[in-house]
C-alpha cells in the first residue's frame, strides 16, 4: 500500500484548462470571502497558521510544547525559549503568512502536474499535527481534515483529484488575506473598547518586541499574502492548457 501511495503521489496529472482553473479560483473566492463559507473553512486556516508558528519555532531552536485549536476558530502554539530576540520575532511572524506560503508551494506543485503529490503533502502535514495537538477539539479538526484529503487523494479519479488540488491551493491563497482582514477588525474593536486587549494579537506582540508599530507588521502580512496570491495564481494559470490572454 505504501508503494501504491508513493506511485500515486509522484504521478503527473494533465493540466486543466485556464477557464476551469479560473472558475475554481472564483469558487474558492466565494467560499473564503463570504461569511457562511468563511465560517466553514476558517478552522483550516487556523490549523495552517499554528503549523507555521510551530515549524519556525523548531527551526529557530525553541522547544515546542504543543498546539491547541479551539472551537471559536482561535488557536495557540506554545513553545519554550527566550521571550525576546530574533527567534521569538520569527516565530510570531510566521503565523499569518503560513497559509499563503503553503498555497504558493501548492501552486508550484500543481503547475508541474503533481496535484496528487500536493494532496498527500497536506495529509502528511495533518499527520505531523496530530502528534502536536494537545486538545480533543483540535485532534478532531486535524483528523477530519487529514482523512478528507486522503480520501480524495486515494479515491478520486484523475480530473476530480486535480480539480480538488487546485481548489485547495486557491483556498489557501485566498484565506490568508481574509485572516489579515479579521486581524485588522479585531484590532479596531480593541482600540474602540469593544473587543479584547489588542496586545494579544501577533502584530501587537511583534510591536512590543521590536518597537515597530503593529500596523507595519499588518502591512508585512498584507504584502506577503498578496504577493503569494498573485504569484500562485500566475503559476497555475500560466501552466493551464489553452491560450490564456496575457
Amino acid at each position: 500500500m505504501v508503494m501504491e501511495i508513493w506511485e500515486r503521489a509522484t504521478s503527473v496529472q494533465p493540466p486543466l484548462s485556464w477557464l476551469v482553473v479560473l472558475a475554481l479560483g472564483v469558487g474558492a473566492l466565494v467560499v473564503t470571502w463570504t461569511p457562511l463559507g468563511y465560517r466553514m473553512v476558517r478552522q483550516v486556516g487556523t490549523l495552517i497558521h499554528e503549523a507555521g508558528h510551530a515549524l519556525v519555532a523548531v527551526l529557530v531552536g525553541r522547544r515546542l510544547s504543543g498546539i491547541r485549536l479551539n472551537s471559536d476558530t482561535s488557536g495557540v502554539t506554545v513553545s519554550r525559549g527566550r521571550r525576546s530576540g530574533p527567534g521569538m520575532v520569527a516565530t510570531l511572524l510566521a503565523g499569518y503568512p503560513a497559509p499563503a506560503l503553503l498555497g504558493l508551494g501548492g501552486a508550484w506543485l500543481v503547475s508541474l502536474g503533481y496535484a496528487a503529490g500536493w494532496l498527500w503533502l497536506l495529509v502528511l502535514l495533518c499527520a505531523v499535527m496530530l502528534v502536536l495537538i494537545r486538545n480533543l477539539y483540535g485532534l478532531w479538526v486535524v483528523l477530519a481534515t487529514g482523512v478528507a484529503v486522503a480520501a480524495v487523494s486515494w479515491l478520486a479519479p484523475g480530473p476530480m483529484l486535480t480539480g480538488m488540488a487546485y481548489l485547495l491551493v486557491w483556498s489557501l491563497l485566498l484565506i490568508a488575506p481574509r485572516a489579515v482582514v479579521d486581524l485588522q477588525r479585531a484590532r479596531r474593536r480593541a482600540v474602540s473598547g469593544r473587543g479584547s486587549v489588542s496586545g494579544g494579537t501577533d502584530a501587537d506582540q511583534l510591536a512590543a518586541l521590536t518597537r515597530i508599530p503593529a500596523v507595519a507588521w499588518v502591512a508585512v502580512y498584507w504584502l506577503v499574502c498578496a504577493g503569494c496570491l498573485v504569484a500562485g495564481g500566475w503559476l497555475m494559470l500560466d501552466a493551464a492548457t489553452g491560450s490564456f490572454p496575457w
